[in-house]
């Protein structure tokens, strides 16, 4: 396992030469990340934790064992193929499995690439690439499977899990969702603005999972964002934003379409306060933010995933935990203020996978911290220790000698047996020294 997690590391060191663009080249250095911290404490991750024993084992000792937990499947998505594709099977190596990929038939050219790489240069006896679409999915699917992982949307997951539960094989899903931006007043604004514009569309255009979603923000502050969102976004991406080299385009057609039909309906397109230009040719959509949207839209009421972002105002920037809260459970949830008693109440009453104060996204690159839903947005979590754990069972092993071998445990069952058994599970000292003087009752 240690040789193909350094075969990992020195194929993404030759290939981070060749990328071009800001997201592949994150991608690459994200993976090699992965990679040295697994090779660098796996062997303190594969240890066994001791744990402690009551006074109902006594004299024992125990300990918790990590074992593989033997054929995993990775279904992998197109938006981040390389990243979503290899950093669970670097866990997944770690705890020992093998591994069966199948990345994304939307990224086809990644696909390949990953099935020529890994054959050429990792073990086949413990992972395979298998490439295709709908059939091939659907063929590993029928198989059984100690665990699956699912990176996507949600309908497809409640397909994989449909299938999983057949062989009632464990999953990990990791979803999406509407992910919501709070922004306080009183705040550095330009700061804000930018780190925002850097989670939405500095990755990937808006088509990533933590991408922010839509902002909430009061009425009296909306007009000062969106005159920082125009300067902003006209410094980093130019007068004309489609001719940028910056801004990814659209993965294929079909999402170019669903992006316009939100972007089109008649309570939206009017909403329009910056961007809406579009190429169809080459698949691109500008940088669009849109002011006080229909909450009963299209674009309110669907992941957008892609480069449209919508402002809704408030009154008090305390009504936003109302309304985040009044949907579903998000992967990620996003909040600018300076005020210590309202990070601590988004922090108590927003639910989601993760939240991030006073930036975007950056919580992705931290290992030390899970990454992975809740609800709608997913289960299970992965990322640094955590991936080797959502690959491992957690075995847990209880040693004790011949010694100490108490008859109290064997019938006859008389009431002073009874007495001290119920007082030893209680793990009470005290409730033991009444039962040996027979001064409780059974």
């Amino acid at each position: 396992m240690r040789d193909t997690l350094e075969i990992l590391v020195e194929r993404s060191s030759i290939y981070d030469m060749q990328t071009v663009g800001f997201s592949l080249t994150e991608m690459i250095a994200m993976l090699k990340n992965s990679c040295k911290l697994a090779l660098k404490k796996m062997k303190h991750w594969m240890m066994p934790e001791k744990a402690k024993t009551s006074l109902a084992t006594f004299p024992s000792s125990a300990e918790i064992v990590s074992e593989p937990l033997g054929v995993v499947l990775v279904i992998s998505a197109w938006n981040y193929p390389f990243l979503l594709s290899l950093d669970p099977v670097i866990g997944a190596i770690a705890a020992g499995n093998a591994i069966v990929l199948k990345p994304s038939e939307i990224s086809p050219a990644t696909a390949s690439l990953l099935a020529k790489l890994v054959a050429n240069y990792m073990d086949s006896s413990c992972i395979k690439v298998v490439e295709g679409a709908v059939p091939e999915t659907t063929a590993l699917l029928e198989q059984k499977w100690d665990k699956i992982m699912y990176t996507g949307n949600g309908r497809i997951a409640r397909i994989v899990m449909a299938a999983a539960a057949k062989h009632l094989t464990p999953v990990v899903l990791e979803l999406g969702g509407k992910c919501p931006v709070i922004v306080d007043s009183g705040i550095n604004l330009q700061v804000a603005t930018r780190r925002i514009i850097a989670g939405k569309w500095g990755c990937n255009n808006g088509q990533a999972c933590i991408s922010p979603d839509y902002i909430i923000t009061t009425k009296d502050y909306a007009v000062e964002l969106v005159d920082s969102f125009k300067c902003e976004l006209e410094l980093f991406y130019g007068k004309n934003p489609l001719e940028s080299k910056d801004l990814s385009r659209v993965v294929n057609s079909n999402h170019f379409a669903r992006l316009l039909k939100l972007l089109d309906e008649d309570k939206v397109s009017s909403k329009i306060v910056y961007g809406g230009e579009r190429d169809k040719s080459n698949l691109k959509i500008a940088p669009t933010i849109l002011l006080d949207v229909p909450q009963d839209s299209l674009i309110m009421n669907e992941e957008i995933f892609g480069p449209l972002l919508p402002i809704i105002t408030i009154d008090k920037v305390e009504d936003s935990f109302d309304l985040i809260t009044s949907g579903t459970k998000p992967l990620a949830a996003y909040m600018f203020t300076n005020n210590k008693k309202l990070k601590e109440k988004f922090v108590e009453k927003v639910s989601a996978g993760g939240l991030v104060i006073n930036d975007t996204t950056v919580h992705l690159a931290e290992p030390t911290l899970p990454f992975g839903g809740v609800g709608d947005s997913g289960m299970g979590a992965y990322h640094g220790k955590f991936s080797f754990d959502t690959f491992s069972h957690k075995k847990a092993v209880l040693y004790r000698s011949f010694a100490g071998d108490a008859s109290l445990r064997y019938p006859p069952y008389t009431n002073g047996k009874l007495r001290l058994l119920k007082a030893l599970l209680g793990g009470s000292i005290l409730g033991i020294i009444r039962a040996l003087m027979g001064w409780s009752k059974a």
